[in-house]
């Protein structure tokens, strides 16, 4: 009983209790991310409506109808206007989710008007990033620290290790406020690419090229992970995005330009 007084409470949270919960979608720091949370909480709330009005309708039927009263059970076959009503009610409430959800879909597809383009290459276990309007490239993988503390009878406490499992050792570094498109493949096997606080998760599929876009509005560290077994160290190959403000961003450019340059004349 106590359970089921704590569920029915629950759902009469505001949004803002629920996304505190470890169990809940981040409302994330993009526009997709919060449109996805939104549209999620949105058809949660729905849901807990219908299975209230469902259950709370089963209920009264099965206290207040028992037989123990007395009550005999109805001996009529059918009712067209029941089937009509139990019809048009469920496609009405179809259609008025599938309005917003439909919307959603369609602007996180559109990756129009982006001021930069980021390639994301997945390989075995490692991701690769090149910024195509700047001519900048590196791989990013898991930090020494993470790497020599994963192994087997390494004697290191990982609840020591800060980050364990989720740092790299180099991070994307972009801009913030500032709308991005995000290509992506791989050169092996099948990766995802997929930070939950950007919103999205997208294959990398060798061959093919997926798009996705984010608008980072928080500057700060996003941490996530490759989203598709990929291989033994699939575990192995997270993510780590910094973003910055756009003086910051440009100014990081400029340094890695600089030593682009100055490791070809070397």
């Amino acid at each position: 009983m106590k359970i089921i007084i704590f569920v029915l409470l629950s759902t009469l949270m505001p949004a803002v209790v629920v996304a505190d919960w470890e169990t809940n979608m981040p409302r994330g720091v993009t526009p997709t991310s919060i449109a996805a949370y939104d549209l999620h909480m949105l058809i949660f709330y729905i849901t807990v409506v219908i299975g209230i009005l469902v259950f709370g309708v089963m209920l009264y039927s099965i206290i207040h109808h028992r037989k123990s009263k007395g009550y005999q059970a109805a001996t009529f076959h059918e009712s067209t206007k029941v089937e009509i009503i139990w019809t048009v009610i469920p496609f009405l409430i179809l259609i008025g989710m599938a309005i917003p959800a439909t919307k959603t879909l369609i602007m996180m597809e559109d990756t129009r008007n982006s001021e930069i383009t980021l390639k994301v290459t997945g390989y075995q276990w490692m991701w690769k990033y090149e910024y195509l309007e700047d001519d900048i490239a590196f791989f990013s993988k898991i930090d020494k620290d993470s790497n020599k503390a994963r192994r087997l009878n390494s004697s290191i406490d990982v609840n020591k290790v800060e980050h364990y499992l989720r740092n790299v050792d180099n991070p994307v570094v972009l801009p913030t406020n500032t709308k991005i498109r995000i290509l992506l493949t791989a050169s092996d096997v099948l990766h995802a690419w997929w930070v939950p606080e950007l919103g999205g998760k997208k294959d990398a599929i060798p061959g093919y090229i997926n798009e996705m876009w984010i608008d980072i509005k928080e500057p700060g560290i996003y941490r996530g992970q490759c989203a598709e077994l990929c291989g033994k160290d699939h575990a192995f190959m997270p993510i780590v995005v910094k973003a910055v403000p756009k003086s910051e961003y440009h100014k990081w450019v400029s340094i890695q330009k600089d030593n682009r340059i100055a490791t070809k004349e070397n």
